[in-house]
């Protein structure tokens, strides 16, 4: 017997090492798309490569965190200093995918269908919220190909939730309608008003969130976002005063609402996850 237990449990630790291994390569990926769509480069298959010397990276250069933690944290051919966050994400996103599939009740005991399914609808909405932050936060933009992505797996999400019967017809056919909407103003706006296109971007990651994560985890993610944007502007006005000048840059010009945002969403549902998995447990 105790036999068997020890082998469930090492078989239990090798399964989450696979999902922490799955985690860090798609940290790999954030990282690149974060770097390339706004240049609108192609992520899929142009060869990965060194931004400073553009040499084609070889298989031994892309192991998420080995590679970095084997080179050095330097580039192999021109000995240029890569980011440590790079290293940060991986790490990050490997943890991330971890705590995700434990809270969620991902194990191997009970693996089906449903379960995977569900794990699978996270990381792609995980994919979008990340994706969407980090852009916003290098750019302050919010890419337009990343939100008919995320509008996309919103659609197959409530669909696939009208089929078990976890959602009613008419919730999704407001969002449907919503981003439709949403869509045509943006498209109608687009040459004359770039700030207009950036907040239609912005209500269109709202709507997004609230068909992912339900519209209360969203409404406590917007207050969450609107204070840690209140820290930041008090912050740099403190910055500013101490410095004893002024810039010439508005305030509002320098505030990512994407990176707020997608960053506060994804504490406030690993809060939730947690909480809910502890209180069923109890």
């Amino acid at each position: 017997m105790a036999k068997l237990i020890k082998g469930k449990t090492k078989m239990e630790i090798f399964f989450y090492v696979i999902i922490f291994i799955i985690g860090t390569l798609f940290g790999s990926f954030y990282t690149l798309a974060v770097y390339r769509i706004p240049k609108r480069q192609d992520i899929v298959h142009t060869h990965s490569y060194c931004p400073n010397c553009n040499h084609k990276l070889g298989l031994l250069d892309l192991f998420p965190i080995f590679s970095y933690i084997f080179l050095g944290g330097k580039c192999r051919y021109c000995k240029q200093k890569i980011r440590p966050r790079y290293l940060i994400l991986e790490t990050l996103s490997g943890l991330l995918f971890i705590i995700i599939a434990y809270f969620m009740g991902l194990k191997l005991e009970n693996l089906n269908s449903i379960n995977i399914i569900n794990f699978c609808f996270v990381v792609l909405y995980l994919t979008y919220i990340i994706l969407m932050a980090g852009i916003d936060k290098e750019n302050r933009k919010i890419d337009k190909a990343v939100n008919i992505y995320g509008i996309a797996i919103s659609i197959m999400y409530m669909s696939y939730l009208c089929i078990v019967g976890e959602t009613n017809i008419y919730r999704y056919g407001i969002y449907l309608i919503l981003y439709i909407l949403i869509l045509l103003v943006d498209t109608i706006t687009l040459k004359k008003f770039a700030k207009s296109t950036y907040l239609n971007g912005i209500l269109l990651l709202i709507l997004i969130m609230a068909s992912f994560t339900g519209e209360f985890i969203t409404s406590i993610s917007l207050v969450t976002a609107l204070l840690g944007i209140g820290i930041y502007i008090l912050i740099y006005k403190i910055q500013q005063d101490l410095k004893r000048k002024k810039s010439d840059k508005q305030i509002s010009d320098e505030i990512s609402i994407g990176f707020w945002l997608g960053a506060s969403n994804i504490l406030i549902f690993l809060i939730t996850l947690i909480y809910n998995y502890n209180y069923y447990i109890i």
